[in-house]
């Protein structure tokens, strides 16, 4: 006696858009564009988040008001005692950097919160997942912040250079800048303090922590400056002088022909010095981002 076994249950039919099982997809075309992500992409993207978030705004603007206020009330101080000698030999220029030394403590806590801030909030996550490759990410931060950086930096350094230039005409026995004068207190110090606030937002990548970098870059820019006051002694001469010419103030001051000290860089070499610091902490940043986990 022969047993019929049951028929095997078939397999529901796909439909148009699926392929079959072991088949392939039946000229399926997604409506989504797939295009190949550049550079491009990423600068358009860190572009839109530091004009999103009002840190930005908030650091820029105290900025501006701290180098345009301060400068112009130098300005007017200089002229309201107009009968002394108190710019004799100097140029009106030299009264920007008051303002630009603490206007670039917004540049420098801006650049720690472009990266630092992503960690603290868990969007780097979804940064990373966006753009999977990291230098890319690491490199649009850097170059969105520092063309914005540079020209706050040119538009309110040049503003006030004009207006205290304009007010101190011939007064206090002021001389008038020279071409070179005018370059290195408009472009040379914007340049400058673009690339130590891009420093900064690169020991923020190191870090990871906003408060934690945002302390580190305050102390290397005014610790060396006040070690090196309270080093009296003869034996550490040699280090005081060295601290004291390669502060970061006594930096700043080159650009206005007025640096802390009789010896040290000169010309444009701050630029350089500060170019070689964020060279090496991009790169540091880079092998990081490689190694650790976000």
């Amino acid at each position: 006696m022969s047993t019929q076994q049951p028929p095997m249950p078939q397999a529901p039919a796909a439909p148009d858009w699926q392929a079959a099982p072991g088949g392939a997809y039946p000229g399926y075309t997604s409506p989504i564009p797939v295009v190949r992500t550049h550079l491009g992409h990423a600068l358009a993207s860190e572009w839109t988040k530091i004009k999103s978030v009002r840190s930005t705004m908030w650091t820029l603007g105290v900025f501006v008001v701290l180098v345009l206020g301060i400068g112009m009330m130098a300005a007017a101080l200089v002229k309201a005692h107009s009968g002394s000698e108190s710019l004799s030999g100097q140029t009106p220029l030299q009264l920007g950097f008051f303002g630009l030394l603490l206007g670039s403590m917004c540049i420098i806590t801006l650049g720690v919160l472009t990266t630092a801030s992503e960690y603290g909030t868990g969007m780097v996550r979804t940064t990373m997942t966006a753009c999977p490759s990291r230098l890319r990410v690491l490199t649009a931060k850097a170059i969105v912040f520092f063309v914005v950086a540079f020209v706050v930096a040119l538009a309110a350094s040049g503003f006030v250079a004009m207006v205290q230039t304009s007010m101190l005409d011939g007064v206090g026995g002021a001389k008038t800048p020279s071409g070179g004068d005018w370059l290195k207190a408009t472009l040379g110090i914007s340049l400058y303090i673009a690339l130590l606030g891009l420093f900064s937002l690169l020991i923020g990548s190191i870090i990871r922590h906003s408060a934690g970098a945002i302390t580190i870059m305050i102390g290397a820019v005014l610790a060396p400056l006040v070690i090196a006051l309270f080093m009296a002694t003869q034996s550490l001469n040699k280090v005081r002088e060295w601290l004291l010419e390669y502060s970061i103030p006594s930096q700043m001051s080159v650009f206005y022909d007025n640096s802390l000290s009789s010896s040290g860089p000169t010309g444009w070499d701050p630029l350089w010095i500060m170019l070689g610091l964020a060279a090496a902490a991009f790169a540091g940043a880079c092998a990081l981002l490689q190694q650790r986990d976000v």
